[in-house]
């Protein structure tokens, strides 16, 4: 009996085995092609403050550096002129009549203004540049993603085009990025499949880390960064894996696992001084929007920026599976 049993259970073994088997080959062809996604990028930016104001009274001098030493250097920096000589002390004397009590009254203003300035470093208040922002101020960290259908193809080559010719080391160079990379999605609305973002507020010591966990999240989809421009440095990488286009697939069946390209992903990353928010979005009016919204930042108010799309490289693919696997927030417009 026992021995009938058993040779009734072992072609139930045998193909539990082998569905397991295949099960498995399928679960590793579509991880490697889930990971065979290359991406491009262009960032640049700083968090830093600028260098701290200077006392400058209007004029830039008194008396075009009266005694050699008081006024040619009054206004750069915090102590007036280049040495205390004998106009110094006239005031205190009382030499000059009237023109000594004019120099008593500049003189106590410069020394308030010491004063004022220091008091402001200790207690953390100093304004750091002419916006007036500190260490303390707001900074909007906004997300914005949109999910084209591949046929957007041209969207590659504009995206491509501005790494490859973009400045990102200076903030007009920068602004004019965000303004290029959102002109292009403007110019497709016929291909607009899926959006998303939003924004977050963040203070000035601490918003550059929220804007580097964001950037990594997105480039950490990627398996290969293979175009980049980031602070000036163009990079581009030859595609170690690209997958086949479907003119060069031999075997039918890889179409299961690779699947067609579907999907064009763009991002747009922006950290901005001050309170900046883009709307909800949930329809194509409301994506067109955010895009001219972000599009429009001023280079004053824009600290740093990152543009990352996939599929970057040539052949490369990116299909409804890896649309729903990494981009599962994204809402249909």
């Amino acid at each position: 009996m026992r021995k009938k049993l058993q040779q009734a259970i072992k072609p139930l073994l045998k193909t539990l085995f082998v569905l397991s088997l295949v099960f498995t080959l399928a679960l590793s062809q579509a991880d490697q092609a889930l990971a065979a996604r290359s991406g491009g990028r262009i960032g640049g930016g700083s968090f830093r403050a600028p260098s701290s104001r200077t006392y400058s009274p209007p004029g830039g001098g008194y008396g075009g550096g009266y005694g050699g030493g008081y006024g040619g250097g009054y206004g750069r920096g915090y102590y007036p002129g280049g040495g205390f000589g004998f106009p110094f002390l006239i005031p205190f004397f009382g030499i000059g009549g009237g023109f000594g009590g004019l120099f008593t009254i500049l003189i106590f203003l410069a020394i308030a203004n010491f004063m004022l300035q220091a008091f402001r470093r200790a207690t953390g208040s100093e304004t750091t540049d002419d916006t007036g922002y500190s260490s303390n101020s707001n900074v909007s960290v906004t997300r914005l993603q949109v999910a084209m259908l591949a046929q957007a193809r041209e969207l590659q080559g504009e995206l491509n085009h501005i790494a490859e010719t973009a400045d990102t080391n200076s903030p007009e160079g920068r602004a004019e990025i965000l303004q290029e990379a959102s002109l292009a999605l403007l110019r497709h609305p016929e291909y607009w499949v899926y959006a998303g973002g939003g924004t977050q507020q963040a203070r000035l010591n601490s918003a550059e880390a929220q804007f580097n966990r964001l950037a990594l999240a997105e480039r950490s989809k990627f398996s290969e960064e293979t175009l980049s421009n980031v602070n000036n440095q163009l990079k581009e990488a030859t595609r170690k894996n690209a997958l086949p286009s479907a003119g060069e697939i031999d075997n039918p069946t890889d179409l299961i696992t690779q699947g067609p390209g579907e999907y064009i992903i763009v991002t747009l990353l922006a950290a901005t001084l001050g309170n900046f928010q883009i709307p909800a979005i949930n329809n194509v009016e409301e994506l067109r929007q955010a895009l001219r919204q972000i599009g429009s930042i001023p280079s004053d108010k824009l600290l740093a920026i990152e543009v990352l799309w996939t599929p970057q490289a040539e052949g490369d693919t990116l299909t409804s599976d890896d649309l729903l696997a990494e981009y599962a927030d994204l809402k249909l417009v």
